[in-house]
């Protein structure tokens, strides 16, 4: 009798073989849920990596640019399916992302800040006409006219009049109003450059959310060649059982192995139509949109910049840091504004038109004064207002400073980051070549009977490992790119550079 028929005919072998199958079901489910969580898929945030442990490669965290970049207002619905490139998403996010319009909106407002401002500074001309009807009774004002037991009426009227005369006023002099519009101008400046600064946040935005898609759906080509590797297994491990030449236990390894896979390709199909879902809304899709990614991200050679020319054109170009001179310009003016408080001031008021008990029986009239206003006593509301001032512009010139630093911390990360990750692609692109010749050694070892399935399985496992480790890299190396573009203060260009072909 066959080994095979002796195990099938043993109850305690059964009993056994029912425990081994529970346990590897349980570890196979505790495995997906580490490497696959719901929405903690490979590539869903920061600070998560491919299932391998230390071999596996990390993945770039999102970009911090707010809540508001991550909406728009969207955009017509399109009739069918819309191909859409990474150039395309951009371009689409640049004219309905809800941070960029709403960071647009920011400029008229600052525009209007200004024009109030001004408005102190240029004259003001005014036409007021009026005419009048009145009878005014004396005695209402202590009046009383008594002159020899004659009895003079104390109503007089009614009497008309007209007064129609056009006034001018001009500030001559007024130093904290030359300052405060000064402040405003470097406003609208600063907010010029934040919208800038915006649509580079838009891009970093947008390409992330991209690239994370396409990593997704390249996974999915992954996990399903594994899960058409294992369904090949499985079958080939059914057919030796069946023949009576492998154990039932090697069936059962390849069916845990098959059915983990099929869940790992549950999971990476959802985790790309949820990453869909964020790149339409970044790039204002109408609801209900359909679209297919055109890019698959290959890899393309980057010419490494130093880390010297990298910093002055980041400091040269970064919109954001020119927003923050800006600012601090704007803060020193307002100081000026408050020192000025205790400055005198010179305007001059006008006016001309005519005047008369009737239309027909009028004269011209005018009337100029220029004053002179010279403050002696304020309260301390000066010496408050130059407090204030010297707080907010010391304020700006930290944040400037923090932005400097932070800046120079950007170009460098991005360096590391595209320097490591075009290594580990390499590294990557190498390992999946040995171990796919691994598990095709594998698979004839356990053929021709030498081996079981564990090996077998090993084999996919790193299989698996290696393109996921390769998917993770090649992500990590095009959105250090970006992010090294965005450090540079040159998103829009740099995506136009880096990213030439499909």
């Amino acid at each position: 009798m066959s080994w095979s028929s002796k195990f099938s005919t043993s109850t305690r072998c059964h009993r056994m073989l029912f425990l081994i199958l529970v346990a590897l079901v349980s570890l196979g489910a505790q495995t997906l849920r580490g490497q696959n969580g719901p929405g903690n898929g490979p590539f869903s945030g920061p600070n998560t990596s491919q299932s391998g442990g230390a071999g596996a490669s990390p993945v770039v965290a999102p970009p911090s640019s707010g809540a508001n970049f991550s909406g728009s207002v969207p955009s017509q619905l399109v009739p069918g399916v819309l191909s859409l490139s990474l150039q395309d998403a951009i371009d689409r996010g640049l004219k309905q992302n809800l941070g960029l319009l709403l960071s647009s909106a920011d400029i008229a407002n600052a525009r209007g800040q200004r024009w109030q401002q001004l408005s102190a500074l240029l004259p003001h001309v005014n036409l007021a006409p009026y005419a009048d009807v009145s009878q005014v009774n004396l005695a209402e004002f202590g009046f009383s006219f008594h002159i020899s037991g004659v009895n003079i009426p104390t109503v007089v009227g009614p009497f008309s009049y007209f007064d129609a005369r056009a006034d001018l006023s001009q500030s001559l002099f007024d130093w904290s109003a030359v300052n405060k519009t000064r402040a405003a101008q470097q406003q609208v400046k600063s907010t010029e450059y934040t919208y800038k600064d915006s649509r580079d946040l838009v891009v970093l935005t947008v390409g992330y959310a991209y690239l994370q898609a396409i990593a997704d759906e390249a996974l999915i080509e992954s996990v399903n060649a594994q899960v058409q590797t294992a369904q090949a297994l499985y079958d080939q491990a059914s057919d030796q059982v069946k023949a009576g030449t492998s154990p039932a236990i090697d069936a059962l390894r390849a069916r845990v192995e098959l059915q983990t896979r099929q869940q790992q390709l549950i999971q990476s199909k959802n985790d790309f139509a949820i990453q869909k879902l964020s790149l339409a809304r970044a790039i204002g899709l109408a609801p209900g949109q359909q679209f297919e990614l055109t890019d698959k991200s290959p890899y393309q050679p980057f010419d490494m910049l130093t880390v010297d020319a990298a910093l002055k054109q980041a400091y040269d170009s970064r919109s954001d840091y020119q927003a923050a001179l800006a600012n601090v310009r704007a803060a020193e003016y307002s100081r000026k504004a408050a020192v000025a408080g205790y400055y005198p001031t010179l305007s001059f008021t006008s006016d001309y038109g005519i005047a008369g008990q009737h239309f027909d029986s009028n004269h011209g009239v005018f009337d100029v004064r220029g004053t002179l206003n010279v403050p002696i006593f304020t309260g301390g509301a000066v010496h408050g207002d130059i407090l204030q001032a010297d707080a907010q512009l010391e304020q700006t010139r930290q944040r400037l400073e923090n932005l400097r630093g932070q800046i120079y911390a950007d170009v460098r990360t991005a360096l590391l980051n595209l320097e490591s990750a075009s290594e580990l692609v390499t590294v990557a692109q190498s390992n999946i070549d040995l171990a796919e010749q691994t598990l095709t050694q594998s698979r004839d070892r356990f053929a021709a009977g030498v081996t079981d399935t564990v090996e077998v399985v090993q084999s996919q496992e790193t299989v698996a490992t290696a393109h996921q480790n390769y998917i993770s890299s090649l992500y990590s190396y095009n959105y250090a790119k970006i992010s090294l573009a965005r450090a540079m203060g040159a998103a829009e260009a740099g995506v136009k550079q880096y990213f030439k072909g499909k």
